[in-house]
């Protein structure tokens, strides 16, 4: 996560009194400052929604098999499309 750098920066934040004792409780059950938690929790999405949009590199084998499997037909999954027959539960009255 994050290295010992120094902090420079600072990013103001409006919340609710809810939400803010919310983040209180957090940081005390986990033994941080609330802005080390909030900090620590808000890179760690940053990093789950920005993983999915980074480059990677493929040589040229590589970049066939890739375009290949993005191309290929879907594969019968029975129980898949079973499920999907079967009415939800959210449509249960």
């Amino acid at each position: 996560m994050q290295t010992q750098t120094t902090r420079t920066e600072k990013l103001d934040l409006r919340l609710s009194g809810h939400a803010k004792q919310i983040l209180k409780n957090a940081a005390r059950a986990s033994k941080r400052s609330v802005s080390e938690f909030v900090l620590e929790s808000a890179l760690s999405r940053a990093e789950e929604t920005l993983a999915d949009r980074q480059s990677f590199a493929l040589n040229a084998k590589q970049w066939k098999l890739f375009m290949e499997a993005l191309e290929a037909q879907p594969r019968e999954l029975p129980r898949l499309k079973k499920l999907f027959q079967k009415q939800s539960v959210f449509d249960r009255k």
